[in-house]
Order: C-alpha cells, then structure tokens, then sequence
C-alpha cells in the first residue's frame, strides 16, 4: 500500500508548476520528466500496474487503476510516434484483460477509477490512433458492452458515468476528422450506448417514485452534464436516435393522454408518464442543440422537426390544464428544450428554409420563424401567469425572455405583455425576477416604441397607478406598509431604464420619472434608510438612471437643457440624504456591516463616479453660481470613505472596485478638491491606494495605479510651477497639499518602492497600468530612487548584479525631467 500511494504522488506530482484544476480531470496531461523516458519504454512497468491489479485484493487494486489513470496520461513528447503506438497498444491490451475478467469491478472504488482510464484513453489518445490498435475492434466492443450494462444499472455509481459518456461523446465527435482507414466501428456502437441511457433513464422513474428513492432530476447540474455528453452521442448516427425518440415518445405521450381521459388513473400512473416524458423532452432539446457538432443535412432538420411538433404538442396538453395541475420538472424540461431551440434554429443565421420550418408548418400550422416567436412568448406569458411563486421556473422563463430580447427585434410586445401590470406583480414573488423581466421588455419594447410617445405613456400606466398610490400613501402618512410595493416599482423601473438604452427611449423614460416621481424616491431613503431591502433597489435605480450607457444621457447636445445639472443635483441630494442618515446608525455588528451599511455606500460610490464621469455635467458651474451640489456630494464621499475601516475597503470586492474606480475620476478630473482635504484624509486615500496596489483584483490595482498617476503628475506639475522664476501664486489648496507630501516623504517612497517590486519580481498582470505613474514617482523622489537601485542590485547574487544593473541603465536613458507622454512612453 505504502509503495502504491508513493507512486500515485510521484505520477499526481506538478512536475512544471502549471497546478491544474484538479476539478477538471478529463483534460488532463502527466508532464513526465525526460530522466524517466526509459520507465515508460520498458512495457514491463506498465504490465507491472496490470498485473498488480490482477493479483492484490479489492482494498488495494483501486489505487492500481489510480496509477494507471496517470500513467496513461503521459505527455505525448515523452515518445516518438513508432514507440507511442506501442505504449497505446499495452494500454489497450491491459485494458482488455481488464474487460474479459470484470469481477473486480464489483467494487465500487475498482469501477469508478475504471471509468476514469476508460475516459483518458480517448482524451489523451486520438481516435486515428486508437482504431489501429491489434485489438482494437474487440476493445471498442467489450466497452461498448460495459457501458450499456453501467447505463442500465443506473443507480450504481451514478457519478462514473460521466467518465463513460466522456469517452463515447469524444469519440463521436472525432467521427468527422478521422482520417485512418481502419474502421472505427462507432456506427454500431453509438447507437447502442444512445439507446441504453435513454431507455435506462425512463425505466428509473417508475422505481424511483414506487421505492421513494433520490431523483436525478433534482440534481439540474448532473443532468445538464450528462445531456451535455449525450447530445453529440445522439447525433452520432442521429436517424437511429430520432426513430427510437419518436417511438418513446408517441408511447408515452398516448398513455398520457389516455390516463387524463380516464376518470379512474392513479395519480402514480400519472405521475410516471410525466416522468418519462420529463427525461424525453430533456434528451428532445439536448439532441436537437448537439446539431453543432455536426454538419447538418436536410433530412436531420426534418428529423428534428418531428421532434420539435411532438414537445409542442405535448406543451398544448400540458398549458390546457395548469389552472387544475402541473409539473413543476417537466415545465423545467420544456424551457431546456426552448433555449436549445433558440440556440439552433432562431436568429440571423438560420436558413429560413429549413426543413425544420416546413414540419411545423405542415403538422402545427407554425409556416415561419415568426409565428413560432409567438409560441414562445406565449409560453413566457403562461409561465408568468401560473407559476410565479415557483422560482426555478420563473428565473429559467425570464432567462428565456432574456436571451430572446438580445439582439432580436419582436414587434406588439406591449399587447402580450399588457395582462402584467403591477396589480399582477404577485405572480413575479420573487423580487430580483421583476427587474430581469422589465430589462428584457425594455428590449423587445423598443422596436414597438420609436418615438411613440403616446404608446410609451400606455405601457407606463400600471406604473404610473402604482407611483400615484404611493405618493397618496406620503401625504396622508400611512406608508408602513408600502416598502414591498415600492421595492417592486423601482426594480422594474430599473430594468426598463437599463433596456433604454437609445437616447430616444431613454429620454422618454427621464421626463417620465423627473419630477413628478423623483421626490417619492428621495422621500423612500430619507424614510428608511437603514432598511437596505427598501434603500438598495432605490439606490440601484438612481445608480442606472446616471449611467450613461451607449451615450443616452447626452442633454448638451441640447444647448438649452438644463437636465444634466438637473440630474446631478437629484444625484447630490439623493447621496447626501443616504449618506448622512446612514452615519447615524453608529456601530453596526462586523456580520452585519455589509448589508446594512457598506454595500448602500459602495451604491452610492458607483453612483457619484457614473455621473462624474458621464460628461453630461458642466461642474466649473456650480461653483460660479454658488450651487453647492458638487461640494455636498464630495463632503458626503469623504465622510462615508472615513467611516470605513481600509481593512474594509479591501475585503468587500464590490465596495473596492467602487471605491477605486470612483477614485480614479476624482484624481483625474478633480484633484483641486482632493488637494483641499485635511492632511488626515489625503493620508488615508494616499493608505488606500497603496494598499491598493498589491491587490489580488486587477480591477482594483489598475484603478489605484491610474489614482497615484494622477496624484504624482499634479504633484509633480505643482512643483515644476513653484521653481519657476516670477511664477504665479499657486492656489491655497495646491500650497497645502504640497506641504503634506514634504511632510510625509515616506508614502510616496513606499508605493515607488511596492510598483517596483511588483514590475521587476511578481507576475505582474497588468505592467503597462503599473509603468504609467513610474516616471513620475521617480521624477519626484530621485535620490531614493538611486538608493533603491542601488539596494536591488546588491540584493542579487554577485554574478547577476552587472546585469540588473544594466537594465536599470536602459531605463532611465534619454529620459528627460517632464511627464510628457513620447517621455513616458520611452
């Protein structure tokens, strides 16, 4: 045993550090060193393993087959091709034994690490060089013959049969490339593997709901991955496949309908015929999405249209009876089958003439891509309708729906999506669905709209209703009970706002909202600041509201409109009034303190870097017209920023990317207010964004590099100015400033010292971010950076010192005294 496990380490070893995943064991190469080339050539190591496996008791010989697992993983440039094809057949040949004496296999540990060899040969092995094996034909058969018989013992070992639809998916996927003239046989095989999963699979559920046993359809993810392998299997000789689907299917579906009929079915009888017909529908969508890994003929599009008919067909059955039943798993199946359809035959470059099109047409009067659209949100409408309150099925419709309004104009949306205003918003429980539902009617919304004002004004009347009664709710005080209803609101507000995305919808939406309903907004995070259920979405909305994506928020192109200022001031207050409120609540528990404080700040972040950084706001104006809505939302980012501990900053990803990203906008386009600050505050940002640089989010770094650019070029412009004879007085702020770097010399040594380190010693991911504050900081601290030269050098060993220094040199030549950017670049 001890000898074993030292073999499996020495075979699991890292030999070039590459530490792969070790999640992902199907792809998987043993960089053997080429000391030990001689090992493997000698067949007798190999036989050894086999032999082992043979003669040692079932205790043992799992770690064998672990060890030959590795061994047949073995690089492909340890061998030549001759002494490769001879390693491959001892491989096969020991693979064989294995087979003609299957006793051990009993055992649970000997059949899964079986499995795993099974899958290797294939994954390491390519199918050319397999069908030229002596045995091969034998091989390929007696496997064929053990993996029907493990499908067909499903509930043994359930988690190997990924290894063994892993060989035959990448077997039937190698079909189209094999060149050899040997004939790979899978023609035979494939079907009989197809069939024995299929057929399998619907004799389990029977068992399965009389012995009350797990079902492995509630286990999404294996399903998912086990159709994922079956869907290239089944295309594999794909006119055998469809005919054994068409018969179970037909079988199934008339049972079905005969027992709905009868007054006298068990609800057992029921149940089972779902089930079958639940893993049919699945296998129908997985089949019909494998049609990627195949070149397709018109005759497999027919086929698939045979298929398509009958899950439609069934669906028709199944939707005419949701108000008295459903099934919650066999709804779950028809929308995999939807998105595997929408994938292969919806879109731009689908022919329009495809056979598929012209089954449908002949069977369900469905005669284009168009009307079958109409299926499909019909299917979305009923799903909305009846299952609401179950949130897998709601989440897949709207993915669904999703998928649907990317990219894919569908014209009177509003018409079938009419029966959903809020008064309906029940049917939607959960509360993030409503927002994904909105975003994706906004999108489809928009081809209805155009410049429609009058139609837009219809589609926003349920909302309309829903913002009056809350604002009758204000006036009158009685509000303890509305949080839901306005939660609700401002989720569909935001996804409608993140769909507009054309200047034309967009601004449609804006006169809507502002400001007939703005003051309802502000009203909520005055009211319940510190419930972040009601705060965050109304946080959300404002934060989409500022963005201006695809360049929607463009007012100046209006030279009149005041909207941008507008805007910001609503912005300013909206922060202001979260913020300040927020800083009341005092010490918050540390299991606590994100939800119910730091991620509305890291919102509120987001929020002001959006509409800083929108270029859809003079700011020079507010201080010329004494508006002080600018100054407040800074004032209130420096008080939020010092209410947080830099452990946090850090810690809490989304409250970094933030932070530093709002950061960098200051730095760059408002340093005067950043040089204003008291020298406790720029010491604490100068902390962040050192601290910052050594972060494992490249986001983060990038932003804190970009900061400290900034910071060093004013700094660096500052003093330039201050040298110059007869120069003008510098600005208070900038005095002030200058005088708190000379004071603490150390924090901007610290962060040339850490950039340096990261460039010259770390896998630096992102060099060119670090390279741009460089010049500066050197530029700023010469004598320091000498003697950090100086100190890296001499930290090499003696022989590599000439040539570190060497690099310094080419560095800094013909570098000159200014930031100018061919100087930079150089």
């Amino acid at each position: 045993m001890q000898l074993l496990k030292l073999a499996h380490n020495c075979l699991n070893f890292d030999f070039i550090g590459t530490s792969t995943d070790e999640s992902s064991d199907d792809l998987c190469t043993v960089q053997i060193p080429t000391s030990w080339r001689s090992a493997f050539l000698d067949s007798s190591t190999l036989q050894l393993f086999f032999d082992l496996y043979h003669s040692i008791p079932p205790s043992l010989s799992p770690l064998v087959l672990s060890c030959l697992v590795q061994i047949a993983s073995v690089r492909r440039s340890l061998f030549n091709n001759a002494e490769r094809a001879k390693f491959l057949s001892h491989l096969v040949d020991g693979v064989k034994r294995i087979l003609e004496n299957p006793q051990s296999l009993s055992d649970l540990n000997n059949y899964h690490e079986f499995c795993r060899l099974l899958a290797r040969l294939k994954s390491n092995y390519q199918l050319g060089e397999l069908v030229k094996v002596e045995n091969y034909p034998e091989v390929i058969r007696l496997i064929a013959n053990f993996t029907v018989t493990s499908l067909q013992h499903w509930e043994f070992a359930p988690n190997s049969v990924h290894y063994l639809l892993s060989l035959w998916q990448r077997l039937a996927a190698s079909v189209p490339y094999v060149k050899a003239t040997e004939p790979h046989m899978l023609e035979t095989y494939t079907p009989e593997v197809t069939k024995a999963y299929i057929t399998s699979r619907l004799e389990s559920v029977h068992i399965i709901l009389r012995d009350g046993l797990e079902d492995p359809l509630d286990d999404a993810g294996l399903v998912q991955q086990q159709l994922d392998q079956l869907s290239t299997i089944g295309r594999c000789e794909y006119e055998k496949t469809c005919a054994l689907l068409v018969q179970l299917f037909d079988q199934s579906a008339q049972s079905y309908q005969e027992l709905l009929q009868s007054t006298n079915s068990s609800t057992m009888d029921i149940a089972v015929q779902e089930g079958r017909l639940t893993w049919l529908v699945y296998i129908i969508g997985a089949v019909i999405g494998g049609r990627v890994s195949f070149a397709s003929t018109d005759e497999q599009d027919a086929m698939d249209g045979e298929l398509v008919c009958r899950v439609l067909q069934l669906m028709n059955l199944t939707d005419s009876r949701l108000a008295q039943a459903g099934n919650e798993k066999l709804e779950l199946a028809m929308l995999s089958f939807f998105e595997q359809f929408r994938k292969i035959y919806i879109g731009d470059q689908v022919q329009k003439s495809s056979k598929l099109y012209r089954r449908l047409s002949e069977v369900l009067g469905l005669n284009d891509e168009t009307m079958v659209l109409s299926v499909f949100i019909g299917k979305i409408i009923t799903n909305l309708k009846y299952w609401g309150q179950c949130e897998p099925i709601t989440s897949k419709t709207l993915q669904l729906l999703n998928d649907l309004s990317i990219g894919y104009p569908y014209t009177h949306v509003s018409e079938h999506f009419s029966f959903l205003g809020v008064n309906n918003q029940a049917n939607l429980s959960d509360m993030r669905c409503r927002t994904t539902f909105y975003t994706a009617l906004g999108r489809l919304l928009m081809v209805d709209l155009g410049e429609d004002e009058d139609q837009f004004e219809q589609f926003m009347l349920p909302l309309t209703a829903a913002f009056e009664a809350i604002a009758q709710m204000f006036s009158t005080n009685t509000f303890n009970e509305q949080e839901r209803t306005l939660v609700g609101l401002v989720r569909d507000l935001r996804g409608i706002a993140f769909a507009f995305n054309a200047k034309t919808s967009f601004m449609m939406l804006f006169d809507w909202i502002y400001p007939s309903y703005m003051p309802i907004l502000q009203r909520a995070i005055e009211l319940w600041y510190h419930v972040p259920a009601c705060t965050t979405p109304v946080l959300k909305l404002m934060a989409e509201l500022v963005h201006n994506r695809s360049q929607r928020l463009q007012f100046d192109f209006d030279v009149s409109s005041p909207n941008g200022i507008l805007l910001f001031r609503e912005t300013s207050k909206m922060i202001t009034t979260y913020g300040n409120r927020i800083l009341t609540l005092g010490e918050v528990p540390k299991d606590q303190v994100y939800a119910l404080k730091l991620k509305g700040i890291s919102i509120c972040f987001s929020m002001l870097k959006a509409v800083l950084s929108g270029n859809y706001v003079n700011f020079g104006v507010f201080r010329l017209y004494g508006d002080d809505a600018l100054d407040n939302a800074l004032q209130t980012f420096i008080k939020l920023l010092l209410s947080i501990p830099h452990s946090d900053l850090l810690d809490y990803p989304k409250l970094s990317q933030s932070y530093y990203s709002l950061l960098e906008v200051l730095t760059q386009d408002h340093m005067n207010f950043i040089a204003s600050l008291e020298p406790h505050v720029v010491m604490y940002i100068l902390s962040s964004i050192s601290e910052g640089l050594t972060a494992l989010d490249t986001m983060v770094c990038t932003g804190c590099c970009s900061s400290l650019d900034h910071i060093v070029t004013y700094l660096f412009k500052q003093l330039s100015r201050s040298t110059k004879k007869r120069a003008a007085p510098m600005a208070q702020e900038s005095d002030r400033f200058l005088h708190i770097m000379q004071q603490h010399p150390e924090m901007i040594q610290q962060m040339l010292s850490t950039v340096l380190n990261i460039i010259i010693f770390e896998d630096c991911r992102n060099q060119w971010s670090m390279s741009r504050p460089l010049l500066g900081l050197i530029l700023l601290n010469e004598k320091y950076f000498a003697d950090l030269r100086n100190s890296i050098v001499n930290s090499q060993p003696p022989e590599k010192q000439q040539a570190m220094h060497l690099c310094f040199e080419n560095l800094m030549e013909g570098i000159e005294r200014n930031l100018l950017t061919k100087n930079r670049d150089r």
